[in-house]
């Protein structure tokens, strides 16, 4: 089963990922596929905080920050894998350097792809994503180029998973599929 999560900033996703990623796995493998790189100490935090929260669930970490269909060879493709966050891998594909100079015009393609293989190639996959992109303010070139490339992901994946959840003000919303995990 595959499922695609998405939602505010800081309104449950990752948790409700990690039990729907312990109830698709029953007793088999679970990966965390970790995408964020660390560039500060606020992102060193929210990581401690995410490895905390999943301690003593079983999951093994694969740090993949690029190249997403990698945990596939990594790990084994029958088990449970929880890929958090797409937000995080898209910046890292778009910057795979010190994130100065020009995005990479590739890593919509690429991560779409990555992303698509290892939904198509896991025993079961759930994926996480920000919902930031429905404000009607105007920003600047750089950040329009990151939301619109991150929405174009989030359908593709919408379009592929069998279950498709909104998480927003508490309310769990299932937009496509069925869950009663």
């Amino acid at each position: 089963m595959t499922i695609f999560i998405s939602g505010g900033g800081k309104s449950g996703k990752s948790a409700f990922a990690q039990r729907a990623a312990l109830s698709l796995s029953g007793g088999g493998a679970r990966y965390y596929v970790a995408t964020m790189i660390p560039c500060d100490k606020e992102d060193r935090e929210r990581i401690a905080r995410h490895v905390a929260d999943r301690a003593g669930m079983g999951f093994v970490t694969l740090e993949l920050g690029r190249n997403i269909e990698k945990c596939l060879d990594l790990a084994d493709p029958g088990g449970t894998f929880l890929v958090d966050s797409v937000t995080a891998l898209l910046l890292n594909e778009m910057y795979p350097g010190d994130h100065g100079g020009d995005a990479d015009p590739d890593a919509l393609r690429r991560c779409v792809d990555g992303l698509l293989r290892v939904a198509e190639g896991a025993g079961n996959a759930v994926f996480v994503s920000d919902y930031i992109y429905s404000d009607a303010i105007r920003y600047d070139a750089f950040t329009e180029k990151y939301r619109a490339d991150l929405s174009a992901i989030d359908r593709a994946l919408a379009g592929a998973c069998d279950t498709v959840i909104e998480l927003c003000a508490g309310n769990v919303i299932v937009h496509k599929g069925v869950w009663e995990g």
